[in-house]
Parts: structure tokens; sequence; C-alpha cells
């Protein structure tokens, strides 16, 4: 009796069946893979020699110095060895290269590249313009648009009629402020391109631009001639009155630099003039408490008196001690001696009596309690 093909047919797998099956032949081939020799790989770049290995192969070398092998010194000198190539030939090959590495927007080894096509200085004006124009659209890109000024007038110097190159120059120009530069620029293009509407704008703009700067630089001359003339009218001032300056010659020798107070947040208020009179930043200094006021701006034709009543009770002097009718005041005068003032007089006239100098731009006074120990030591000190 002859075999059907049903009964040929295999039964199927039972699932624990594949799960061993799996199992043997994974176990299989580890037994294979571990049986092989074991060699290291030799023929990669050391980990620690990567760069120096990678700068040898013709196609990332950064530079032809060294020992080279055949290929790549055949490669460098077909390419760059002067005396395989002509200065145009050359140029020409850092122009390409330049192009590369623009398109893939490496703009930084594309300036490389127009940069040494450049120093080649072939007599080629076409491909010279070339080189700067690029050099300028590198520039352009990273920013640096005075330098891609630079090079895009360059380029106009070699090809008046290098559009690109002008219409660079021209928005160059116009980032780095220079509108006079831009609107040159643009009008020569528009002597060709009068329709042209991104051309029309920018000149525009420029012209707007130019007139706000113009506007801004008259309104800053302005100002700063006021001030000067301010600061010349405070100087001349305290010259009429005969007020003495520290480490100051004579007149000619004052300026407001030595008038500058040198108390921290006190520059605001140096010395001025309102309505004629000198207003004077003014300090108090209290040995006892080792403590200061600071008084911004005390008018010259007010007795020192006003001021002081304005300051007690000061807000450290607990036992309110301090009084416009126990205190005196003292400065310290040329002689290096103390001087008692009479708080009842203008501040003008004190600052002009014989032995009083001014320092730093602050007219100071020492505050003590009358009859006290602190006052005897104060003047012993000077003995």
């Amino acid at each position: 009796m002859s075999e059907t093909a049903e009964d040929n047919k295999k039964a199927p797998m039972s699932e624990e069946e594949r799960i061993s099956l799996c199992q043997k032949m994974d176990q299989e081939l580890d037994d294979f893979i571990n049986s092989l020799e074991r060699k290291r790989y030799t023929e990669g770049w050391p980990e620690d020699r990567w760069e120096e290995e990678m700068d040898k192969h013709p196609f990332f070398m950064k530079s032809a110095s060294g020992e080279l092998s055949p290929l790549a010194e055949g490669l460098a000198n077909l390419k760059y060895d002067p005396d395989e190539n002509t200065p145009l030939e050359l140029a020409t090959n850092y122009k390409e290269d330049g192009n590369f590495n623009f398109k893939h927007k490496n703009y930084r080894l594309a300036i490389l590249g127009y940069t040494e096509g450049i120093k080649v200085r072939c007599d080629d004006a076409e491909i010279n313009a070339s080189l700067y124009n690029n050099r300028a659209a590198a520039q352009f890109h990273l920013k640096n648009y005075r330098s891609a000024l630079s090079d895009s007038e360059r380029a106009l110097s070699l090809k008046p009629d290098h559009a690109k190159a002008r219409l660079r120059a021209a928005k160059s120009a116009f980032a780095i402020g220079k509108h006079d530069t831009c609107i040159e620029h643009c009008e020569k293009l528009l002597q060709t391109q009068t329709k042209d509407k991104d051309l029309i704008e920018l000149v525009n703009l420029a012209k707007k631009k130019k007139f706000i700067q113009e506007r801004d630089e008259r309104k800053k001359n302005s100002t700063e001639a006021k001030k000067n003339a301010q600061k010349e009218a405070v100087i001349k001032a305290i010259v009429d009155r005969g007020i003495k300056i520290s480490d100051c010659e004579d007149a000619d020798d004052i300026d407001l630099s030595k008038l500058e107070p040198c108390i921290p947040g006190a520059q605001e208020a140096m010395v001025h003039l309102e309505g004629g009179v000198l207003k004077w930043p003014v300090l108090i200094l209290y040995p006892e408490y080792q403590q200061t006021d600071f008084i911004r701006a005390c008018p010259e034709n007010v007795p020192l008196l006003c001021q002081l009543e304005q300051i007690f009770p000061a807000p450290w002097d607990e036992k309110n001690t301090y009084s416009i009718r126990k205190i005196r005041l003292y400065f310290e005068g040329s002689d290096s001696l103390p001087h008692l003032i009479d708080p009842t007089q203008n501040l003008g006239e004190i600052l002009k009596m014989k032995h009083y100098v001014l320092k730093s731009g602050t007219p100071s006074f020492f505050c003590l309690l009358k009859g006290t120990k602190m006052e005897r030591s104060y003047l012993e000190s000077y003995i």
C-alpha cells in the first residue's frame, strides 16, 4: 500500500519544542564565536593619536608639513605646490576649496581658503575680485560686517561692475551705521537696476537712518556743549571766590575731575551752579560714634547751622546728646591744625577761610560735643 501525501506531513512543533530549538541555536552560535581566534583590530587610528593620524590623511590634512605618504604628497603637490601650478591655478584651487566649505556653511574654513588664494597674488583681476567677494560673503554670514565691507570694496576696486560685491558692500555699510557709504553704493546700483524694490527700500531706509543719526549727533553735541559750559561756569565761580582746591597749583590746574566726591554713591552730588549759587555736597563726621551724615546740595549762601538743624536729632544718637547748642564743628586746615568754625556763617564764607582747603570735592567737618573727653582727645591729637 503506497504512502499518501497526507502521510508524509510532519506533525507541527509544539511551543515548548520551538523554544527549546531556539535556545539550542543560540548556544551553538555563542560556542562558535567563542571558538574563534581572538585578535586585536589594528587597522584603525590609535585612540591616543587619532588627530595626528587624521592630519596625515590626504583628505583631512591641515598642512603639508612633516613626512607625507606618497599619495598625500602627490595630492598636495598636484593641487598646492607652486612649482606644479601657475599662480592662477593656485588661486583657483584655493577658491574652489573656499567654495566647498562655504557651500557646507563652514564659513571660517571658507575664509581661510579665500585668504590663501588672495595671498598667491596672481595677476588675474577676475579671480582676485571673486576671492575678495566670496570672502566678503563668508564674513557677512559671520556678521563680521566691517570685514565684509572692506573685502567687498576691494573686489569693486578690481571689478567696478561687480553687482553682488556692491550690494553686499551696501548691506554691510548699513549694518555698521555707515549710511553715507550705503547710500553711495545703492545709488550706483540703481543706475542700472532702476526698479529694484529691495534696493529702493534699502536706500530709503539708509537715508532715514542717516537723518536720525545726524539729529541725534546734533543733540549729543548740543548737550555736551551745554555740559562743558556748565563745567566751565562752576570752575570760574570757584576761582572767583578764591576757594583753594587740594592738589591744584593754580586756577589753570582746576578741573572737575578733582571735584568729584569720593564717597560711594555720591558721584551725582558733585558741586554745581543753580541760579549763580554754588551748591556743595557736605560731609559731617562724628568721631565719637564713627558715624557720618551726607548733605547732597548745601547752598553756599545758607548758614551751615540751617543744615544741621535738619539733621538733629540723629537716628543713631539714642540719648539725643547731639544738638545745635551742644556741638562744635572743626576742619583740618592746610597748616595741619584743627580750626573751629562758626556754624552761623554761610558755607561759602567758611570755604574761603585762610587755611581751608577743599579735598575730594567735598567740604568735610568734624562734629564733637562741647567740653567732652572726645573733643579734648581730638584737639590733643594735633599737639
